[in-house]
Protein backbone atom coordinates (compact mmCIF):
# COMPACT_ATOMS: atom_id res chain seq x y z
CA UNK A 1 0.00 0.00 0.00
CA UNK A 2 2.93 2.35 0.57
CA UNK A 3 3.80 2.01 -3.12
CA UNK A 4 0.23 2.84 -4.11
CA UNK A 5 0.37 5.90 -1.85
CA UNK A 6 3.49 7.16 -3.61
CA UNK A 7 1.83 6.76 -6.98
CA UNK A 8 -1.17 8.76 -5.84
CA UNK A 9 1.01 11.48 -4.33
CA UNK A 10 3.02 11.88 -7.53
CA UNK A 11 -0.07 12.03 -9.71
CA UNK A 12 -1.81 14.50 -7.42
CA UNK A 13 1.22 16.78 -7.20
CA UNK A 14 1.22 16.97 -10.97
CA UNK A 15 -2.25 18.59 -10.86
CA UNK A 16 -4.88 18.28 -13.53
CA UNK A 17 -2.28 18.08 -16.29
CA UNK A 18 -1.72 15.74 -19.17
CA UNK A 19 1.59 14.84 -17.57
CA UNK A 20 -0.25 13.78 -14.43
CA UNK A 21 -2.48 11.42 -16.35
CA UNK A 22 0.51 10.05 -18.25
CA UNK A 23 2.43 9.46 -15.01
CA UNK A 24 -0.45 7.66 -13.34
CA UNK A 25 -1.15 5.69 -16.49
CA UNK A 26 2.47 4.57 -16.87
CA UNK A 27 2.68 3.39 -13.25
CA UNK A 28 -0.58 1.50 -13.51
CA UNK A 29 0.41 -0.28 -16.69
CA UNK A 30 3.94 -1.05 -15.50
CA UNK A 31 3.11 -2.46 -12.07
CA UNK A 32 -0.53 -3.52 -12.03
CA UNK A 33 -1.64 -4.52 -15.51
CA UNK A 34 -1.35 -8.27 -14.96
CA UNK A 35 -3.17 -8.06 -11.64
CA UNK A 36 -5.94 -6.07 -13.28
CA UNK A 37 -6.27 -8.58 -16.08
CA UNK A 38 -6.36 -11.50 -13.63
CA UNK A 39 -8.87 -9.73 -11.41
CA UNK A 40 -11.12 -8.82 -14.33
CA UNK A 41 -10.89 -12.35 -15.72
CA UNK A 42 -11.75 -13.95 -12.37
CA UNK A 43 -14.68 -11.61 -11.78
CA UNK A 44 -16.02 -12.12 -15.27
CA UNK A 45 -15.59 -15.90 -15.05
CA UNK A 46 -17.23 -16.09 -11.63
CA UNK A 47 -20.20 -13.98 -12.81
CA UNK A 48 -20.59 -16.18 -15.86
CA UNK A 49 -20.55 -19.37 -13.76
CA UNK A 50 -23.02 -17.95 -11.26
CA UNK A 51 -25.38 -17.07 -14.07
CA UNK A 52 -24.93 -20.41 -15.81
CA UNK A 53 -24.69 -22.91 -12.89
CA UNK A 54 -25.90 -21.06 -9.79
CA UNK A 55 -24.14 -19.39 -6.89
CA UNK A 56 -23.55 -22.65 -4.98
CA UNK A 57 -22.04 -24.63 -7.85
CA UNK A 58 -18.64 -26.29 -7.49
CA UNK A 59 -17.01 -24.11 -10.16
CA UNK A 60 -18.10 -20.94 -8.37
CA UNK A 61 -16.85 -22.30 -5.06
CA UNK A 62 -13.44 -23.09 -6.55
CA UNK A 63 -13.13 -19.49 -7.76
CA UNK A 64 -13.93 -18.11 -4.33
CA UNK A 65 -10.46 -18.56 -2.81
CA UNK A 66 -8.40 -16.61 -5.37
CA UNK A 67 -11.21 -14.08 -5.69
CA UNK A 68 -11.35 -13.45 -1.92
CA UNK A 69 -7.56 -13.38 -1.75
CA UNK A 70 -7.39 -10.56 -4.25
CA UNK A 71 -10.24 -8.72 -2.59
CA UNK A 72 -8.64 -9.07 0.86
CA UNK A 73 -5.33 -7.52 -0.15
CA UNK A 74 -6.30 -5.22 -2.98
CA UNK A 75 -9.95 -4.41 -2.28
CA UNK A 76 -11.49 -1.63 -4.25
CA UNK A 77 -8.16 -0.02 -5.18
CA UNK A 78 -7.65 -2.71 -7.81
CA UNK A 79 -11.12 -2.20 -9.14
CA UNK A 80 -10.80 1.56 -9.38
CA UNK A 81 -7.38 1.43 -10.99
CA UNK A 82 -8.62 -1.15 -13.47
CA UNK A 83 -11.45 1.20 -14.40
CA UNK A 84 -9.04 4.08 -14.90
CA UNK A 85 -6.75 2.03 -17.13
CA UNK A 86 -9.65 0.67 -19.15
CA UNK A 87 -11.15 4.12 -19.60
CA UNK A 88 -7.81 5.63 -20.55
CA UNK A 89 -7.18 2.95 -23.15
CA UNK A 90 -10.71 3.32 -24.52
CA UNK A 91 -10.46 7.09 -24.90
CA UNK A 92 -6.93 6.82 -26.31
CA UNK A 93 -8.16 4.45 -28.99
CA UNK A 94 -11.30 6.42 -29.87
CA UNK A 95 -10.31 10.04 -29.50
CA UNK A 96 -6.52 10.34 -29.34
CA UNK A 97 -3.93 10.47 -26.58
CA UNK A 98 -4.17 14.26 -26.18
CA UNK A 99 -7.95 14.56 -26.44
CA UNK A 100 -10.03 16.28 -23.80
CA UNK A 101 -11.47 12.90 -22.79
CA UNK A 102 -8.01 11.62 -21.91
CA UNK A 103 -7.09 14.73 -19.96
CA UNK A 104 -10.36 14.91 -18.10
CA UNK A 105 -9.90 11.49 -16.52
CA UNK A 106 -7.78 13.44 -14.07
CA UNK A 107 -10.93 14.77 -12.40
CA UNK A 108 -11.19 11.44 -10.54
CA UNK A 109 -7.87 11.94 -8.76
CA UNK A 110 -8.94 14.18 -5.87
CA UNK A 111 -11.34 11.47 -4.73
CA UNK A 112 -8.38 9.23 -3.88
CA UNK A 113 -7.51 11.63 -1.08
CA UNK A 114 -10.81 13.23 -0.14
CA UNK A 115 -12.84 10.01 -0.02
CA UNK A 116 -12.33 6.36 0.80
CA UNK A 117 -11.67 3.95 -2.02
CA UNK A 118 -15.20 2.58 -1.67
CA UNK A 119 -16.71 6.01 -2.31
CA UNK A 120 -14.40 6.47 -5.28
CA UNK A 121 -15.64 3.22 -6.75
CA UNK A 122 -19.22 4.34 -6.24
CA UNK A 123 -18.60 7.68 -7.96
CA UNK A 124 -16.79 6.01 -10.83
CA UNK A 125 -19.58 3.52 -11.47
CA UNK A 126 -22.28 6.17 -11.12
CA UNK A 127 -20.76 8.89 -13.27
CA UNK A 128 -18.06 7.53 -15.59
CA UNK A 129 -19.85 4.51 -17.03
CA UNK A 130 -23.02 6.46 -17.93
CA UNK A 131 -20.80 9.01 -19.64
CA UNK A 132 -19.58 6.31 -22.02
CA UNK A 133 -23.09 6.08 -23.40
CA UNK A 134 -23.00 9.72 -24.47
CA UNK A 135 -21.91 10.63 -27.99
CA UNK A 136 -18.37 11.84 -28.52
CA UNK A 137 -19.17 15.50 -29.06
CA UNK A 138 -21.42 15.96 -26.02
CA UNK A 139 -19.07 13.98 -23.77
CA UNK A 140 -16.06 16.02 -24.85
CA UNK A 141 -17.93 19.27 -24.23
CA UNK A 142 -19.36 18.25 -20.87
CA UNK A 143 -16.01 16.92 -19.71
CA UNK A 144 -14.36 20.17 -20.63
CA UNK A 145 -17.04 22.14 -18.86
CA UNK A 146 -16.49 20.16 -15.65
CA UNK A 147 -12.81 20.94 -15.60
CA UNK A 148 -12.65 24.44 -17.06
CA UNK A 149 -11.31 25.81 -13.77
CA UNK A 150 -8.71 23.05 -13.47
CA UNK A 151 -7.31 23.82 -16.93
CA UNK A 152 -7.04 27.53 -16.33
CA UNK A 153 -9.99 28.56 -18.55
CA UNK A 154 -13.37 29.98 -17.69
CA UNK A 155 -16.42 28.88 -19.60
CA UNK A 156 -17.91 31.70 -21.67
CA UNK A 157 -14.70 33.75 -21.72
CA UNK A 158 -13.12 33.87 -25.19
CA UNK A 159 -9.59 32.76 -25.86
CA UNK A 160 -8.16 32.97 -29.37
CA UNK A 161 -4.95 32.60 -31.35
CA UNK A 162 -3.74 32.88 -34.92
CA UNK A 163 -0.88 31.22 -36.79
CA UNK A 164 0.45 31.56 -40.31
CA UNK A 165 2.41 28.77 -42.00
CA UNK A 166 4.25 29.10 -45.33
CA UNK A 167 3.44 26.25 -47.74
CA UNK A 168 5.12 27.66 -50.85
CA UNK A 169 6.97 24.88 -52.71
CA UNK A 170 10.51 25.59 -53.81
CA UNK A 171 10.33 23.28 -56.84
CA UNK A 172 8.00 23.35 -59.89
CA UNK A 173 4.51 21.99 -59.22
CA UNK A 174 1.41 21.23 -61.25
CA UNK A 175 -1.00 24.13 -60.88
CA UNK A 176 -4.73 23.64 -60.40
CA UNK A 177 -7.48 25.78 -61.89
CA UNK A 178 -7.17 25.61 -65.65
CA UNK A 179 -5.71 23.03 -68.04
CA UNK A 180 -2.75 21.01 -66.72
CA UNK A 181 0.32 23.23 -66.44
CA UNK A 182 3.51 23.32 -64.38
CA UNK A 183 4.82 26.30 -62.44
CA UNK A 184 8.04 28.01 -63.48
CA UNK A 185 8.46 30.41 -60.57
CA UNK A 186 6.90 32.21 -57.61
CA UNK A 187 5.15 35.57 -57.77
CA UNK A 188 3.95 35.63 -54.14
CA UNK A 189 4.02 33.06 -51.38
CA UNK A 190 1.09 30.92 -50.26
CA UNK A 191 0.06 30.07 -46.69
CA UNK A 192 -2.13 28.30 -44.19
CA UNK A 193 -3.70 30.94 -41.96
CA UNK A 194 -5.29 29.44 -38.86
CA UNK A 195 -7.53 30.90 -36.17
CA UNK A 196 -8.33 28.97 -32.99
CA UNK A 197 -11.32 29.94 -30.83
CA UNK A 198 -12.05 28.61 -27.34
CA UNK A 199 -15.06 29.55 -25.19
CA UNK A 200 -14.01 27.34 -22.27
CA UNK A 201 -16.20 24.49 -23.49
CA UNK A 202 -15.66 24.23 -27.25
CA UNK A 203 -12.47 24.68 -29.26
CA UNK A 204 -12.99 25.62 -32.92
CA UNK A 205 -10.31 25.75 -35.63
CA UNK A 206 -10.73 27.69 -38.88
CA UNK A 207 -8.11 27.24 -41.60
CA UNK A 208 -7.78 29.35 -44.75
CA UNK A 209 -5.36 27.90 -47.30
CA UNK A 210 -4.12 29.50 -50.53
CA UNK A 211 -5.00 26.65 -52.88
CA UNK A 212 -7.80 26.09 -55.39
CA UNK A 213 -9.80 23.03 -54.34
CA UNK A 214 -9.34 19.69 -52.60
CA UNK A 215 -11.38 16.52 -52.62
CA UNK A 216 -13.64 15.98 -49.58
CA UNK A 217 -11.72 12.76 -49.05
CA UNK A 218 -8.57 14.84 -48.47
CA UNK A 219 -10.40 16.86 -45.83
CA UNK A 220 -11.65 13.63 -44.23
CA UNK A 221 -8.08 12.30 -44.13
CA UNK A 222 -6.70 15.40 -42.38
CA UNK A 223 -9.70 15.63 -40.06
CA UNK A 224 -9.12 12.00 -39.09
CA UNK A 225 -5.48 12.71 -38.27
CA UNK A 226 -6.46 15.71 -36.15
CA UNK A 227 -9.00 13.66 -34.26
CA UNK A 228 -6.55 10.83 -33.64
CA UNK A 229 -3.55 12.96 -32.75
CA UNK A 230 -5.15 15.95 -31.04
CA UNK A 231 -8.65 14.82 -30.11
CA UNK A 232 -10.29 17.50 -32.29
CA UNK A 233 -13.85 16.70 -33.29
CA UNK A 234 -14.15 17.09 -37.11
CA UNK A 235 -17.25 19.17 -36.47
CA UNK A 236 -14.95 21.83 -35.00
CA UNK A 237 -12.37 21.82 -37.80
CA UNK A 238 -13.18 23.78 -40.97
CA UNK A 239 -10.67 23.83 -43.82
CA UNK A 240 -11.52 26.61 -46.27
CA UNK A 241 -9.72 27.33 -49.53
CA UNK A 242 -9.23 30.77 -51.06
CA UNK A 243 -9.71 29.31 -54.58
CA UNK A 244 -6.65 30.80 -56.25
CA UNK A 245 -6.13 29.26 -59.70
CA UNK A 246 -2.36 29.66 -59.50
CA UNK A 247 -1.42 27.31 -56.67
CA UNK A 248 -0.31 23.65 -56.64
CA UNK A 249 -2.58 20.62 -56.57
CA UNK A 250 -3.04 18.92 -53.19
CA UNK A 251 -4.22 15.32 -52.83
CA UNK A 252 -6.27 13.23 -55.24
CA UNK A 253 -8.32 15.12 -57.85
CA UNK A 254 -11.72 14.02 -56.59
CA UNK A 255 -14.77 15.17 -58.52
CA UNK A 256 -12.94 17.43 -61.04
CA UNK A 257 -11.40 14.32 -62.57
CA UNK A 258 -14.91 13.04 -63.40
CA UNK A 259 -15.64 16.26 -65.31
CA UNK A 260 -12.24 17.07 -66.82
CA UNK A 261 -10.17 13.90 -66.79
CA UNK A 262 -7.71 15.20 -69.39
CA UNK A 263 -6.32 17.62 -66.78
CA UNK A 264 -5.25 14.81 -64.45
CA UNK A 265 -3.11 12.43 -66.47
CA UNK A 266 -0.11 13.01 -64.19
CA UNK A 267 0.64 11.39 -60.83
CA UNK A 268 -0.57 12.84 -57.54
CA UNK A 269 2.19 14.80 -55.80
CA UNK A 270 2.17 12.86 -52.54
CA UNK A 271 5.27 14.58 -51.15
CA UNK A 272 3.79 18.07 -51.43
CA UNK A 273 0.45 16.81 -50.16
CA UNK A 274 2.16 15.47 -47.02
CA UNK A 275 3.93 18.82 -46.59
CA UNK A 276 0.63 20.68 -46.71
CA UNK A 277 -1.02 18.24 -44.31
CA UNK A 278 1.75 18.21 -41.74
CA UNK A 279 2.18 21.99 -41.80
CA UNK A 280 -1.56 22.39 -41.22
CA UNK A 281 -1.49 20.04 -38.23
CA UNK A 282 1.57 21.78 -36.81
CA UNK A 283 -0.10 25.15 -37.28
CA UNK A 284 -3.15 23.99 -35.35
CA UNK A 285 -0.93 22.69 -32.54
CA UNK A 286 0.81 26.07 -32.35
CA UNK A 287 -2.50 27.93 -32.37
CA UNK A 288 -3.89 25.75 -29.59
CA UNK A 289 -0.76 26.30 -27.49
CA UNK A 290 -0.98 30.08 -27.98
CA UNK A 291 -4.62 30.50 -26.93
CA UNK A 292 -4.99 33.63 -24.82
CA UNK A 293 -7.81 35.88 -23.60
CA UNK A 294 -9.34 37.82 -26.48
CA UNK A 295 -12.23 40.03 -27.52
CA UNK A 296 -14.49 39.77 -30.56
CA UNK A 297 -16.51 42.07 -32.77
CA UNK A 298 -18.43 41.55 -36.01
CA UNK A 299 -19.51 43.81 -38.85
CA UNK A 300 -20.19 44.38 -42.51
CA UNK A 301 -18.19 46.01 -45.26
CA UNK A 302 -18.85 46.64 -48.94
CA UNK A 303 -16.69 46.36 -52.07
CA UNK A 304 -17.35 46.44 -55.80
CA UNK A 305 -14.26 44.40 -56.64
CA UNK A 306 -16.37 41.55 -58.08
CA UNK A 307 -18.82 41.16 -60.95
CA UNK A 308 -21.19 38.50 -62.24
CA UNK A 309 -19.24 36.39 -64.72
CA UNK A 310 -22.08 34.69 -66.62
CA UNK A 311 -22.51 36.80 -69.75
CA UNK A 312 -25.67 36.12 -71.80
CA UNK A 313 -25.79 36.21 -75.57
CA UNK A 314 -28.85 37.04 -77.70
CA UNK A 315 -29.84 33.38 -77.71
CA UNK A 316 -29.84 33.34 -73.90
CA UNK A 317 -26.79 31.08 -73.72
CA UNK A 318 -24.39 31.87 -70.87
CA UNK A 319 -20.63 31.91 -71.26
CA UNK A 320 -17.63 33.15 -69.32
CA UNK A 321 -17.39 36.92 -69.37
CA UNK A 322 -18.86 39.89 -67.51
CA UNK A 323 -22.49 40.59 -66.74
CA UNK A 324 -22.83 43.98 -64.99
CA UNK A 325 -26.60 43.42 -64.72
CA UNK A 326 -26.33 39.99 -63.15
CA UNK A 327 -26.79 39.10 -59.47
CA UNK A 328 -23.88 39.90 -57.15
CA UNK A 329 -22.92 39.71 -53.50
CA UNK A 330 -20.70 42.62 -52.54
CA UNK A 331 -20.95 42.42 -48.79
CA UNK A 332 -17.82 41.78 -46.73
CA UNK A 333 -18.45 39.83 -43.54
CA UNK A 334 -15.91 40.62 -40.84
CA UNK A 335 -14.93 38.99 -37.55
CA UNK A 336 -12.45 41.09 -35.62
CA UNK A 337 -10.32 39.51 -32.89
CA UNK A 338 -8.37 41.65 -30.45
CA UNK A 339 -6.14 40.76 -27.54
CA UNK A 340 -7.26 41.39 -23.98
CA UNK A 341 -5.51 44.78 -23.98
CA UNK A 342 -7.32 45.89 -27.14
CA UNK A 343 -4.43 45.44 -29.57
CA UNK A 344 -5.16 43.51 -32.81
CA UNK A 345 -4.96 39.72 -32.84
CA UNK A 346 -6.47 38.63 -36.18
CA UNK A 347 -9.11 39.48 -38.75
CA UNK A 348 -11.43 37.17 -40.69
CA UNK A 349 -12.83 38.62 -43.94
CA UNK A 350 -15.53 36.83 -45.94
CA UNK A 351 -16.02 37.97 -49.56
CA UNK A 352 -17.17 36.22 -52.73
CA UNK A 353 -14.65 36.45 -55.58
CA UNK A 354 -12.99 33.97 -57.90
CA UNK A 355 -9.21 33.71 -57.68
CA UNK A 356 -8.84 34.29 -61.42
CA UNK A 357 -7.14 37.64 -61.95
CA UNK A 358 -4.33 35.47 -63.30
CA UNK A 359 -5.32 33.26 -66.22
CA UNK A 360 -4.07 30.01 -67.75
CA UNK A 361 -1.03 31.69 -69.33
CA UNK A 362 0.37 32.56 -65.92
CA UNK A 363 2.86 29.94 -64.71
CA UNK A 364 3.96 31.62 -61.49
CA UNK A 365 2.69 30.41 -58.13
CA UNK A 366 0.41 33.06 -56.65
CA UNK A 367 -2.36 33.40 -54.08
CA UNK A 368 -4.03 35.77 -56.59
CA UNK A 369 -6.35 38.53 -55.39
CA UNK A 370 -7.10 36.79 -52.07
CA UNK A 371 -3.44 36.54 -51.12
CA UNK A 372 -2.51 40.04 -52.26
CA UNK A 373 -5.37 41.53 -50.24
CA UNK A 374 -4.57 39.39 -47.16
CA UNK A 375 -0.94 40.49 -47.16
CA UNK A 376 -1.88 44.15 -47.67
CA UNK A 377 -4.32 44.15 -44.75
CA UNK A 378 -1.76 42.40 -42.53
CA UNK A 379 0.79 45.07 -43.43
CA UNK A 380 -1.65 47.76 -42.31
CA UNK A 381 -3.00 46.23 -39.06
CA UNK A 382 0.04 44.17 -38.08
CA UNK A 383 -1.68 40.77 -37.70
CA UNK A 384 -2.77 38.04 -40.14
CA UNK A 385 -6.04 38.24 -42.04
CA UNK A 386 -7.87 35.07 -43.06
CA UNK A 387 -9.54 35.50 -46.44
CA UNK A 388 -12.63 33.27 -46.51
CA UNK A 389 -14.26 33.02 -49.92
CA UNK A 390 -18.02 33.15 -50.21
CA UNK A 391 -20.56 32.14 -52.84
CA UNK A 392 -18.22 32.81 -55.74
CA UNK A 393 -19.65 30.34 -58.25
CA UNK A 394 -20.72 33.21 -60.49
CA UNK A 395 -18.52 35.95 -59.02
CA UNK A 396 -15.38 37.05 -60.90
CA UNK A 397 -12.87 39.79 -60.09
CA UNK A 398 -13.43 42.88 -62.23
CA UNK A 399 -10.09 42.11 -63.90
CA UNK A 400 -10.05 38.46 -64.93
CA UNK A 401 -7.82 35.85 -66.62
CA UNK A 402 -4.83 38.02 -67.47
CA UNK A 403 -1.45 36.50 -68.44
CA UNK A 404 0.53 38.18 -65.64
CA UNK A 405 -0.02 40.27 -62.49
CA UNK A 406 0.82 43.57 -64.14
CA UNK A 407 -1.59 43.07 -67.01
CA UNK A 408 -4.29 41.96 -64.56
CA UNK A 409 -3.90 45.03 -62.32
CA UNK A 410 -3.48 42.64 -59.40
CA UNK A 411 -2.06 45.34 -57.14
CA UNK A 412 -5.15 47.51 -57.58
CA UNK A 413 -7.19 45.08 -55.51
CA UNK A 414 -5.37 46.42 -52.47
CA UNK A 415 -7.50 49.53 -53.00
CA UNK A 416 -10.60 47.94 -54.54
CA UNK A 417 -11.00 45.37 -51.76
CA UNK A 418 -8.21 45.78 -49.21
CA UNK A 419 -9.01 49.38 -48.28
CA UNK A 420 -12.72 48.56 -48.06
CA UNK A 421 -11.92 45.81 -45.56
CA UNK A 422 -9.78 48.21 -43.55
CA UNK A 423 -12.52 50.87 -43.53
CA UNK A 424 -15.07 48.39 -42.19
CA UNK A 425 -12.55 46.95 -39.72
CA UNK A 426 -12.00 50.36 -38.12
CA UNK A 427 -15.74 50.74 -37.51
CA UNK A 428 -15.99 47.53 -35.49
CA UNK A 429 -15.64 47.81 -31.75
CA UNK A 430 -14.36 44.51 -30.36
CA UNK A 431 -16.41 44.90 -27.19
CA UNK A 432 -17.07 41.38 -25.94
CA UNK A 433 -14.92 38.77 -24.28
CA UNK A 434 -18.00 36.70 -23.44
CA UNK A 435 -18.52 34.19 -26.24
CA UNK A 436 -20.45 30.96 -26.61
CA UNK A 437 -19.78 28.69 -29.58
CA UNK A 438 -22.13 26.10 -31.03
CA UNK A 439 -21.32 23.85 -33.99
CA UNK A 440 -23.70 21.69 -35.97
CA UNK A 441 -23.96 19.68 -39.18
CA UNK A 442 -26.54 18.71 -41.75
CA UNK A 443 -26.34 16.28 -44.67
CA UNK A 444 -28.53 17.20 -47.62
CA UNK A 445 -29.34 14.66 -50.31
CA UNK A 446 -30.23 15.71 -53.84
CA UNK A 447 -30.39 13.75 -57.14
CA UNK A 448 -27.23 13.31 -59.17
CA UNK A 449 -27.11 13.85 -62.92
CA UNK A 450 -27.95 10.57 -64.61
CA UNK A 451 -25.11 10.95 -67.11
CA UNK A 452 -22.51 11.27 -64.33
CA UNK A 453 -21.68 7.59 -64.00
CA UNK A 454 -17.94 7.72 -63.25
CA UNK A 455 -18.27 8.90 -59.64
CA UNK A 456 -14.79 8.94 -58.02
CA UNK A 457 -14.01 6.01 -55.73
CA UNK A 458 -12.59 8.26 -53.03
CA UNK A 459 -16.03 9.92 -52.74
CA UNK A 460 -18.02 6.77 -52.03
CA UNK A 461 -19.24 8.31 -48.77
CA UNK A 462 -20.75 11.24 -50.66
CA UNK A 463 -23.25 9.39 -52.81
CA UNK A 464 -26.06 6.89 -52.30
CA UNK A 465 -28.14 4.75 -54.63
CA UNK A 466 -31.90 4.82 -54.06
CA UNK A 467 -34.02 1.66 -54.46
CA UNK A 468 -35.51 3.34 -57.53
CA UNK A 469 -32.08 3.41 -59.14
CA UNK A 470 -31.60 7.17 -58.76
CA UNK A 471 -28.17 8.16 -57.43
CA UNK A 472 -28.08 10.86 -54.78
CA UNK A 473 -25.31 13.29 -53.84
CA UNK A 474 -24.79 13.65 -50.08
CA UNK A 475 -23.87 17.27 -49.36
CA UNK A 476 -22.33 17.98 -45.94
CA UNK A 477 -23.20 21.42 -44.54
CA UNK A 478 -21.60 22.78 -41.37
CA UNK A 479 -22.85 25.45 -38.98
CA UNK A 480 -21.21 27.71 -36.40
CA UNK A 481 -23.13 29.98 -34.05
CA UNK A 482 -21.34 32.67 -32.05
CA UNK A 483 -23.57 33.99 -29.29
CA UNK A 484 -26.97 35.02 -30.66
CA UNK A 485 -25.50 37.47 -33.17
CA UNK A 486 -23.68 35.47 -35.81
CA UNK A 487 -24.49 32.32 -37.76
CA UNK A 488 -21.93 30.92 -40.18
CA UNK A 489 -22.71 28.07 -42.54
CA UNK A 490 -20.36 26.36 -44.97
CA UNK A 491 -20.38 23.79 -47.76
CA UNK A 492 -17.87 22.18 -50.16
CA UNK A 493 -19.32 24.03 -53.14
CA UNK A 494 -18.98 26.72 -55.75
CA UNK A 495 -22.33 28.22 -54.88
CA UNK A 496 -24.16 30.86 -56.92
CA UNK A 497 -24.47 34.06 -54.90
CA UNK A 498 -28.27 34.30 -55.27
CA UNK A 499 -28.64 31.25 -53.03
CA UNK A 500 -26.47 32.56 -50.20
CA UNK A 501 -28.15 35.99 -50.52
CA UNK A 502 -31.55 34.33 -50.17
CA UNK A 503 -30.51 32.32 -47.13
CA UNK A 504 -28.98 35.40 -45.49
CA UNK A 505 -32.20 37.35 -46.04
CA UNK A 506 -34.30 34.58 -44.50
CA UNK A 507 -31.92 33.93 -41.59
CA UNK A 508 -33.13 34.83 -38.08
CA UNK A 509 -29.65 36.07 -37.11
CA UNK A 510 -28.44 39.69 -37.40
CA UNK A 511 -25.31 38.44 -39.16
CA UNK A 512 -25.21 35.39 -41.42
CA UNK A 513 -22.00 34.49 -43.30
CA UNK A 514 -21.47 31.78 -45.91
CA UNK A 515 -18.00 30.20 -46.10
CA UNK A 516 -17.55 28.56 -49.50
CA UNK A 517 -14.96 26.02 -50.68
CA UNK A 518 -14.99 24.49 -47.19
CA UNK A 519 -13.97 20.91 -46.40
CA UNK A 520 -13.62 19.90 -50.04
CA UNK A 521 -15.24 20.51 -53.42
CA UNK A 522 -18.40 18.91 -54.80
CA UNK A 523 -18.91 21.07 -57.87
CA UNK A 524 -20.99 24.10 -58.83
CA UNK A 525 -24.48 24.60 -57.46
CA UNK A 526 -26.58 26.94 -59.59
CA UNK A 527 -30.06 28.41 -59.22
CA UNK A 528 -33.01 26.88 -61.01
CA UNK A 529 -33.29 30.00 -63.18
CA UNK A 530 -29.72 29.64 -64.47
CA UNK A 531 -30.36 26.15 -65.80
CA UNK A 532 -32.21 27.65 -68.73
CA UNK A 533 -29.04 29.50 -69.76
CA UNK A 534 -26.73 26.49 -69.56
CA UNK A 535 -23.02 27.22 -69.70
CA UNK A 536 -19.89 25.83 -68.06
CA UNK A 537 -21.12 26.04 -64.45
CA UNK A 538 -24.34 24.15 -65.21
CA UNK A 539 -23.43 21.76 -68.00
CA UNK A 540 -19.79 20.85 -67.33
CA UNK A 541 -18.83 21.03 -63.67
CA UNK A 542 -22.06 20.43 -61.74
CA UNK A 543 -23.17 16.95 -60.61
CA UNK A 544 -26.68 18.16 -59.73
CA UNK A 545 -30.11 18.45 -61.35
CA UNK A 546 -32.49 21.38 -61.77
CA UNK A 547 -34.15 20.66 -58.39
CA UNK A 548 -30.99 21.24 -56.40
CA UNK A 549 -31.65 24.87 -55.39
CA UNK A 550 -34.84 23.97 -53.53
CA UNK A 551 -33.41 20.72 -52.16
CA UNK A 552 -30.47 22.67 -50.79
CA UNK A 553 -31.98 25.96 -49.60
CA UNK A 554 -34.98 24.88 -47.57
CA UNK A 555 -33.17 22.49 -45.17
CA UNK A 556 -30.54 25.15 -44.43
CA UNK A 557 -33.11 27.84 -43.69
CA UNK A 558 -34.96 25.34 -41.52
CA UNK A 559 -31.79 24.46 -39.62
CA UNK A 560 -31.00 28.13 -38.97
CA UNK A 561 -34.50 28.76 -37.60
CA UNK A 562 -34.61 25.47 -35.71
CA UNK A 563 -31.47 23.86 -34.30
CA UNK A 564 -29.26 26.94 -34.61
CA UNK A 565 -31.71 29.40 -33.10
CA UNK A 566 -32.72 27.13 -30.25
CA UNK A 567 -29.27 25.69 -29.52
CA UNK A 568 -28.14 26.34 -25.98
CA UNK A 569 -24.39 25.81 -25.51
CA UNK A 570 -23.18 24.20 -22.28
CA UNK A 571 -23.20 26.99 -19.72
CA UNK A 572 -21.32 26.39 -16.46
CA UNK A 573 -21.20 29.03 -13.75
CA UNK A 574 -21.29 32.57 -15.09
CA UNK A 575 -17.91 34.32 -15.33
CA UNK A 576 -16.98 36.98 -12.85
CA UNK A 577 -16.86 39.73 -15.43
CA UNK A 578 -20.05 41.54 -16.33
CA UNK A 579 -21.33 40.24 -19.62
CA UNK A 580 -21.38 42.76 -22.42
CA UNK A 581 -23.41 42.70 -25.59
CA UNK A 582 -21.57 42.47 -28.87
CA UNK A 583 -21.45 45.85 -30.55
CA UNK A 584 -22.36 45.65 -34.20
CA UNK A 585 -20.19 47.37 -36.77
CA UNK A 586 -21.33 49.37 -39.75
Amino acid sequence: MMFQKKIFQKSILSGFSVQGVALLHSYLIKYFERFFSLMAWLVSLRCAFVKRFGRSSLLVTRLTFPHRYLIKYCRSAFFLMALLVSLTRYFDKCFGRSSFLMVRLAFLRPYFIKHRFEKSVFLTVCFVFPALLMNEASFAQSAKARTAVATGTRAGILRAAVTKVDITPETPKMLLGYAARQSTGIHDRIYHRIVALDDGVTQFFLVSTDICVISPSEYDHVAGMLQKQLGINPLNFWWTLTHTHSAPEVGVPGLPEAFMGDRYKHEVDTAYTRQVEQSLIQGIIEARNQLAPARMGIGWGFSQANINRRAWDIDGKASGGMNPDGPVDRRIGLIRLDKEDGSPLALIANYAIHGTVLGPDNLQISADVQGVVSEYVQEKIGVPMLFINGAAGNMAPIYSVYPNPRAGHLGQFRVLLGDKILDAYKKIAAETDTVKLFTGALTIETPRKSKLVNWPKDLANYTRAMPSGVNMVKLPVRFLKINEDLAVWSAPLELFCEISNNIRTRSPFPYTFYFGYTNGWLGYLATEKEWAHGGYEVETVSPYTITVEKDFTEPIVGYLHGEMKSAKPITPAAPEKTKKKMRKGA
